[in-house]
Parts: C-alpha cells; sequence; structure tokens
C-alpha cells in the first residue's frame, strides 16, 4: 500500500457499489462520471488492488473490492457516529420504521426487543412484517430487515447484531428407531426434514465441521417453508432438523431434543440489513444500535462471538 486512503474516496467507491453504476453516482452527488472515475482510481492506487471490473456495459466489485466494501462501510460508519456523538444536540427518533423479519425469530426474538424499544422512543412508529422468504429490502419499502443467515446482495450494507449458528437435532423417540448417524454424509439415508427459510438451499445442508466446509444432500418424507412447523415435527419424533440454537436451545436443555454430530454446524448470525448508511436515518440507527445491545444484555449474544 503506497498511500492511505482518503475517506472521501471511501464514500464515493461504496456510493458506486449500491449503485453498480457511474452515472447513478454522478447524478446522485451532483459531478462528472469523469470525477467518479478519477476517485476510485486514486482509491485502487493507495490500496494497491484492483475493486471494480469495468465494461461498457456492466460494473462488477472484485473479490478484494467486496473486502474494501464491507470495511469501508464500518470506518464510514465509525466517523459519522463520531460526529454525532459530539454534537451537542442529537435529534429524538421519530415516524414510522418499516422493517421485516422472518416469522419464527420475528416473533420470539425480536418482538420482546421491538417493545422495548417501542417504550424507549414513544415518538418511534414501528410496523413489523414477518416474511418466509427472500426480500426486496428497496422494492417493497423496508428501510431495515432483522435477517439470520447470510446477507447476499452487494447493494445492501449488513451489521452482525448477534451470533448464531445452526445444529443438528432430533428427538429420543426417531433416534431410538433409526439410530444415530454416525457422520454428517450419514445424513443422506435419515429423514431429514427440509425447510425452505429465506438464505436456506432446500435439501442442500452445507455445515462446518473439523476439515472445513461440507455438503450433505438429504431429504425426507416432510418439509416445510416455516421452522416452527419442521421443529414441532421433530418433536414429535419425524426426523433430524437442521435449526438455528436460539430456536431448539431450550428443547435441548429440556431433553426433547438431542443435538447431533456436535463437531458440525452452519454460521446463522443474526444481521441488521438496511440500504443506506446509519447516518442518513436516525430510526434506523437508533434501533439497530438498540438491538445490539438488547442480544448482548438480554439472552448473553454478542455481534462478533464465535460460531
Amino acid at each position: 500500500m503506497n498511500n492511505r486512503p482518503l475517506l472521501e474516496d471511501l464514500r464515493f467507491f461504496c456510493a458506486v457499489v449500491r449503485a453498480q453504476a457511474f452515472a447513478a453516482v454522478a447524478r446522485e452527488l451532483g459531478v462528472s462520471k469523469a470525477v467518479i472515475s478519477k476517485r476510485i482510481n486514486l482509491l485502487e492506487k493507495a490500496l494497491d488492488v484492483k475493486l471494480l471490473h469495468r465494461t461498457t456495459r456492466r460494473l462488477t466489485v472484485t473479490e478484494q473490492g467486496e473486502i474494501v466494501y464491507q470495511r469501508a462501510v464500518r470506518i464510514l460508519e465509525d466517523v459519522d457516529a463520531m460526529a454525532q456523538a459530539i454534537t451537542t444536540h442529537r435529534l429524538e427518533p421519530s415516524g414510522l420504521l418499516r422493517l421485516c423479519s422472518s416469522s419464527g425469530f420475528g416473533r420470539n426474538q425480536l418482538a420482546p426487543a421491538l417493545s422495548a424499544l417501542a417504550l424507549r422512543y414513544p415518538k418511534l412508529e414501528l410496523q413489523l412484517e414477518l416474511l418466509d422468504r427472500p426480500v426486496d429490502l428497496i422494492g417493497e419499502g423496508f428501510e431495515l430487515d432483522i435477517r439470520v443467515g447470510e446477507v447476499r446482495e452487494p447493494n445492501l450494507i449488513s451489521r452482525r447484531i448477534a451470533s448464531n449458528r445452526r445444529v443438528l437435532c432430533a428427538a429420543p423417540r426417531y433416534l431410538a428407531q433409526q439410530g444415530f448417524p454416525s457422520d454428517l454424509q450419514a445424513l443422506a439415508g435419515h429423514h431429514c426434514m427440509v425447510i425452505r427459510e429465506r438464505d436456506q438451499d432446500f435439501g442442500r445442508w452445507v455445515l462446518k465441521g473439523p476439515e472445513g466446509l461440507e455438503t450433505v444432500k438429504v431429504r425426507g418424507p416432510l418439509s416445510a417453508n416455516n421452522g416452527e412447523v419442521v421443529h414441532r415435527w421433530a418433536i414429535d419424533g419425524l426426523g433430524i432438523i437442521l435449526r438455528s440454537e436460539w430456536d431448539v436451545g431450550p428443547s435441548i436443555a429440556s431433553g426433547a431434543l438431542v443435538h447431533l454430530l456436535p463437531a458440525f454446524a452452519q454460521e446463522a448470525h443474526v444481521w441488521a440489513v438496511y440500504p443506506t448508511r446509519l447516518s442518513n436515518s436516525a430510526k434506523v440507527r437508533v434501533c439497530v444500535e438498540f438491538l445490539v445491545d438488547w442480544f448482548r444484555s438480554a439472552n448473553g449474544y454478542h455481534p462478533d462471538g464465535p460460531i
């Protein structure tokens, strides 16, 4: 690295990644495309890395560019937060905040947190929708998505608010009848209850184990698009499930379910996902910061905790 990157160049780069076009950013900021291109070139020179692949028809982010983008978003948010922290007066968040989450997490984990948020900020109006499907955050008009699992959209900003993982489990009744799986690949011969919920691949489980990531193709007579349904079926002894620890933890602790193959787990952290930087919206910023503190204090989760 020859020089340290300028904050303003990082802002230009993040804006280009989100818009996926130089022209849109130029219009938004009131500058020419040449200026945008120059700033990106200076940033690439400072970092000594290629950030974008540019053609006449398409703009894509390189693998190293994606790393820079994720880091830059956090750096810019920290800088903006610092400026806000030294401001004498901070406006109390108010108005409507539309947010979404998956049904199980939304009901059991997010709803109590939002109740406490509403009590603290009475001028804030919260509209929560629970959706067990991929969500077009911008197209559907949501300002915030509280999501369990992977964030794939490069044009959105994400902040991890709680650590979490998915684990394998089944009821003692099922295991007495079908036996314990000896390893991950043995799951292919068991009744596995698959689910299509947000980020999960239907019938394909990828877990991290002692040798790294392993994939197994699973199937079974029962499937659903709702995690709480398959959780109930698992307790009834109908098969093996892959579910978040926040969901099945109490069932495992009570003995209703048995944790299988504990050396394997699937990373599924809880993320706050939003289309614009937190500094642009007091409502979103306050909500995200509140949720980070809530999950840390109420449930013992930490955003940077281990899988």
